[in-house]
């Protein structure tokens, strides 16, 4: 968001959904082998316990963590900008575990399409609400409903232990 409203909302889209694209990519094949190696009930436990876990930090979230830099000029710029900074930050980070978690459960072509497409939609509105959203809508607030959205995830993948 921070990039799209100092600069040219295009490179900004395409560098984070190249970034979001190869990262997911990463998560489903990891998913993939950790699936081979665990039993379900296991899996479905340790998807359940990290879904928790990402539930209670996004509730717990502090806004002073946010960290916002980024000057770049021209196209190609702009797009490798965007492209590293999200792949950077989102290098093992809380989406990427949990699309890996999906995959380990799920048949990794549909996780890996569900997940970019997710990504593309959240960061296409990101660009285009800029920090149009974030005068509007409390950050906090965001964090809140998404550490919700995550537990209740933790309780379905804890129901698939038991059923």
């Amino acid at each position: 968001m921070t990039l799209a409203a100092r600069h040219r909302p295009w490179p900004v889209l395409s560098g984070a959904v190249v970034a979001f694209a190869v990262l997911n990519l990463l998560a489903v094949m990891f998913g993939a082998v950790v699936a081979a190696w665990l039993p379900e009930p296991w899996l479905s436990l340790a998807v359940a316990v990290l879904f928790a876990f990402f539930g209670v930090q996004s509730l717990l979230f502090d806004d002073s963590d946010e960290v916002n830099d980024a000057k770049a000029r021209s196209t190609h710029s702009l797009f490798a900008t965007a492209l590293l900074m999200i792949f950077i930050a989102e290098f093992g980070d809380k989406t990427q575990l949990a699309v890996a978690g999906l995959a380990s459960t799920y048949h990794g072509l549909p996780v890996w399409m569900g997940a970019t497409l997710a990504l593309l939609s959240t960061t296409a509105l990101g660009v285009i609400a800029g920090e149009h959203l974030l005068k509007r809508m409390p950050l906090e607030l965001i964090h809140k409903f998404s550490g919700v959205l995550f537990l209740v995830l933790a309780l379905v993948a804890l129901y698939r232990v038991f059923d």
